[in-house]
């Protein structure tokens, strides 16, 4: 969480008193325990308004006293802990080709994976059912079912426009006609529901829990039937300023290569999305007619599997799609200047078959400032990582709008 602005106290009234409430609560959840007394330090305000306030939020549940702390001479303090377990959070990934649902508690940590197969393109319908499903799931798992939830997040295969998050972009999944429905969830669950582009979510993700927890400035390529990216700029999401920022796979990378769908040639989505490293396989077999790969219809983890066990064609796929990939790291490297750059989705189980080769290349051909602090990363939260990212969305949503956490009061909702 970002550090707590706080200003010394002074007569308040309702309004600046739930602010302070606000400030404190976001405060306990960020340091896990503390005091009153470290309370008061940090936030600078008297003993008795801290005593108040620590009045009004143990009843909430969320805040729970846990023990006798440490003293340097004098009383003891009374340990404050903020209840991780209070509520849950429903994070949802929609993918191309998948529903993924991760239930988590307050700090992030996975209760429920649930995951299946679907064709989301072309079915809506059919996969918002899936989503209820597998929610409903989730929830059944716990004493008292929907009562636990406190938000949910969501990601979708899509750019997604801040001012009308509800809206898909038609381009990528015409079959859902611009509109995502998630505002069923919001009616049938009466939780927000808040939306964000796959990227931006697994780089949230990444950010808080993975590889660039201690980055400020990080980039999250995610290869999968397209190409996206996810900024995080001073420790926050950077979308664009219509939500669009970070898409890749329309990045010119060969001006003589196939034609696109977009219309353009040599986009970097036809040389290293799970599509067109499927499609090398059938136009390489004839070099290597002993590949396992050859007369199947292998699919991206096949690919990986394949590399991973020296098998030629996978690897010289693996030599191809490093080359291009590469080519696009080292302009946004250039371009960007960030402390990190995290690989997820395709390709990322590779390791150092694909982070090697980038290093590399980027180190004789990206600008010295910029690569001495730029580290490259594959994924370490795995598949999971999108809808844990989903979940973390509506955590951090949680502690900016800290009204969510109120009991008994109705939380605005973005959708």
């Amino acid at each position: 969480m970002n550090k707590i602005n706080s200003t010394p106290e002074t007569e308040f009234d309702q309004q600046s008193k739930v602010s302070l409430k606000d400030a404190v609560l976001r405060l306990i959840w960020r340091e896990s325990q503390i005091s009153r007394a470290e309370i008061s330090r940090q936030l600078n305000l008297s003993r008795s308004t801290v005593t108040e306030i620590i009045k009004e939020l143990l009843p909430t549940g969320f805040v729970a006293e846990v023990g006798i702390g440490e003293s340097s001479g004098g009383r003891k303090p009374i340990v404050l802990a903020f209840q991780d377990d209070a509520k849950v959070i429903i994070g949802i990934d929609i993918g191309a080709t998948h529903v993924s649902v991760a239930m988590t508690n307050l700090r992030g940590k996975l209760l429920i994976w649930k995951e299946k197969k679907f064709a989301v393109r072309e079915d809506p319908e059919g996969t918002q059912k899936l989503i209820d499903e597998l929610c409903d799931e989730c929830l059944a798992t716990l004493k008292y079912g929907p009562k636990m939830l406190l938000s949910i997040g969501v990601s979708v295969p899509s750019p997604v426009d801040p001012i009308r998050p509800e809206y898909l972009s038609e381009t990528i999944i015409p079959a859902w006609h611009g509109k995502s429905g998630l505002e069923r969830l919001r009616d049938k669950y009466g939780v927000p529901v808040y939306i964000d582009n796959d990227a931006n979510l697994g780089a949230l993700a990444e950010h808080w829990w993975g590889e660039g927890k201690n980055a400020s400035e990080l980039i999250y390529i995610k290869i999968s039937n397209g190409i996206g990216a996810g900024y995080i700029f001073g420790g926050k999401v950077y979308r664009g300023a219509r939500g669009i920022a970070g898409e890749m796979s329309h990045m010119p990378i060969d001006p003589n290569g196939r034609l696109c769908g977009c219309g353009l040639r040599g986009c970097l989505a036809t040389v290293i999305s799970a599509w067109a490293l499927k499609e090398r396989v059938g136009a390489l077999a004839s070099l290597y007619p002993e590949s396992p790969l050859v007369n199947s219809e292998p699919g991206v983890y096949d690919i990986e599997d394949a590399a991973l066990m020296g098998d030629p064609l996978a690897i010289q796929i693996v030599k191809e799609s490093t080359r291009y990939l590469t080519s696009a790291i080292t302009s946004l490297v250039n371009l960007l200047n960030p402390d990190m750059i995290i690989i997820g989705g395709s390709l990322s189980r590779l390791g150092e078959l694909v982070l090697n080769p980038i290093q590399e290349t980027m180190d004789a051909c990206a600008l010295v400032s910029s690569v001495s602090k730029t580290k490259l990363r594959a994924t370490k939260l795995g598949s999971k990582g999108i809808a844990i990212g989903a979940a973390t969305l509506a955590i951090e949503q949680a502690f900016i709008d800290p009204k969510i956490l109120r009991k008994n009061i109705v939380p605005a909702v973005i959708i």
